[in-house]
């Protein structure tokens, strides 16, 4: 078949396709020097501070969890505890024994005062808002927790040992064992005066490091409990020194003192 013309009309090959269509307009281009002036996607207000307040609020509660469930800084008052720890010391404490690990002899354990053993606790002079102010940081974990009714002292027997002084030698006696304690204050005895007690179910016999500046379980023999306290009282094991920073170090408990003390029978 020709054309007017005469020549032969082309036809596209078979399997061959036809060549592309139409063609979407391209994008305007910029010179360089005009790149600044190419529109730009609005920006989102208010993204950032959204953003602030998302980790400011996860930050918080990550604080009151770890605080409640987990571990928590404590302020030392008093220095029954020295030269182990010292007044004005800030120690974390985990709140996982006793729990779901076991306390252990040695250990140094906070605990709720279980009867008066603080005495009269002193009067707060802060005024009502900066008591409140810090009562708010101190729950949710940003403050350490005032002694208040807090005590902190060493576990020397566990819930059926029994415990006396003295051996010829001076030293404790846990289930007959003499133990020598390296944590004892320079020149502290293990103990000014003499006592035996059994220690009762689900309780601990406590001491502090500086024994003759420590009023303990021995001077609480006479109440209930005979100077024993609940475990349910106990906060938690305190495992590190947090504060000042050139004192920062792992409290471990000191496992060869009692290496050699048998179970209670």
């Amino acid at each position: 078949m020709t054309t007017d013309s005469g020549r032969r009309r082309e036809q596209p090959a078979e399997g061959v396709e036809a060549g592309p269509g139409p063609q979407e307009p391209m994008p305007p281009s910029y010179p360089p020097e005009q790149q600044s002036a190419r529109p730009e996607a609005p920006k989102r207000r208010g993204g950032w501070f959204r953003e602030m307040v998302t980790v400011m609020v996860s930050a918080l509660v990550l604080s009151v969890v770890i605080k409640t469930f987990l571990a928590q800084a404590f302020y030392i008052p008093s220095g029954s505890m020295e030269n182990t720890l010292e007044l004005g010391d800030r120690v974390m404490v985990s709140k996982l024994a006793p729990g779901p690990f076991d306390l252990e002899r040695g250990d140094i354990v906070v605990f709720v005062d279980p009867g008066d053993w603080l005495g009269e606790v002193p009067e707060d002079n802060r005024s009502p808002w900066q008591q409140t102010a810090a009562d708010v940081l101190t729950w949710i974990g940003l403050l350490p927790q005032d002694a208040g009714h807090h005590l902190i002292k060493r576990v020397i027997g566990l819930p059926g040992d029994h415990v006396e002084c003295c051996d010829d030698q001076g030293r404790l006696l846990v289930n007959g064992e003499p133990v020598d304690e390296p944590y004892l204050y320079p020149g502290a005895e293990p103990s000014e005066t003499s006592f035996e007690v059994t220690v009762p179910e689900d309780r601990v016999w406590v001491m502090g490091d500086n024994r003759g500046n420590s009023a303990d379980s021995r001077a609480h023999m006479g109440e209930p409990g005979g100077g024993t306290i609940p475990m349910e009282n106990i906060v938690g094991r305190a495992f590190v020194l947090l504060w000042p920073a050139d004192r920062i170090t792992l409290l471990n408990n000191p496992e060869e003192t009692f290496a050699d003390v048998p179970e209670p029978e």
